[in-house]
């Protein structure tokens, strides 16, 4: 009786280690006839919400897991570190080396602002090492003369206490992000850290969104999904994959690391990884 009690709890905490720290990826295709022939099987890489998490020794085993995706991109969506007890180091161990596999690209998060120590400290940290920090802009990318566009904006959560103010507070920053955007027909992406303000982005004609935020709901249940999310409440409708709306589409990574709450269950952190398609169909790799 005593050993089978002894089995059951060292596979217990086997089995609970192992969701906080087996990474898994997740692949998706994203199709539009806006994508130019230039960019079919462009690869994208997505990691958000760190919050000071270390896969192994200088993120070693996380590295690892980018590399063999050979993204083209990597874009992070904020909290890389985690407001509550704030150290960089894990972060900036992070970037480091995954400036050196492809072009970063980051947005802040709520965490980074709440902690007060983002534009006195880890902003210039992230660009002395070559992380592209988008604040409420864009910028062209380019390849074999065809382009589409990055957006990046702020995590609302700068000056606002309200949910009314959030949404406000980001509309005007997507506005802000898309002054001097010279084709606004072309093959748009937005990081915004909150994927619960999916409803502003579609107003925009933003094709392609990446978002973080609601770490997976932190406890997924089959056949349910998360089972709560900042900013969404108790069974939140956007914590995980993806959504296609109206002519949109919305990619929400459930993170890496934990914040409030220790423990994931069913919900192990994730890298995902989505590659363009000139093909006209938008439910391929779903």
């Amino acid at each position: 009786m005593y050993l089978f009690v002894f089995l059951f709890i060292i596979l217990l905490l086997r089995f609970l280690y192992n969701q906080n720290n087996a990474i898994t990826v997740t692949d998706f295709t994203v199709s539009s006839n806006k994508i130019p022939q230039s960019f079919n099987g462009y690869k994208i890489v997505q990691l958000s919400d760190l919050h000071n998490k270390s896969f192994g020794k200088n993120q070693g085993r996380l590295t690892q897991k980018v590399k063999a995706l050979h993204p083209d991109i990597i874009l992070v969506t904020g909290d890389l570190i985690d407001r509550r007890k704030y150290n960089e180091k894990p972060s900036l161990d992070l970037m480091k080396e995954m400036v050196e596999i492809a072009p970063v690209y980051y947005v802040t998060g709520n965490h980074e602002w709440g902690s007060g120590k983002f534009i006195s400290s880890l902003e210039d940290k992230l660009i002395d090492m070559g992380v592209n920090v988008m604040r409420n802009s864009h910028i062209a990318i380019q390849k074999g003369g065809d382009e589409i566009y990055l957006i990046g904006i702020d995590d609302p959560s700068t000056g606002a206490d309200e949910s009314y103010a959030e949404y406000s507070i980001a509309e005007a920053a997507i506005e802000d992000s898309l002054e001097g955007l010279v084709n606004k027909d072309s093959f748009k992406i937005l990081l915004s850290h909150r994927p619960e303000l999916f409803s502003l982005y579609k107003e925009f004609d933003i094709d392609l969104i990446f978002s973080g935020h609601a770490h997976g709901g932190q406890f997924r249940i089959p056949f349910i999904g998360g089972m709560i999310a900042p900013g969404q409440g108790l069974l939140p409708e956007y914590t995980s994959g993806r959504h296609d709306e109206d002519n949109s589409t919305l990619i929400v990574n459930r993170g890496l690391g934990n914040s409030l709450f220790p423990q994931r269950l069913l919900n192990q952190p994730e890298v995902i990884s989505v590659t363009l398609s000139t093909e006209n169909s938008t439910k391929i790799g779903e």
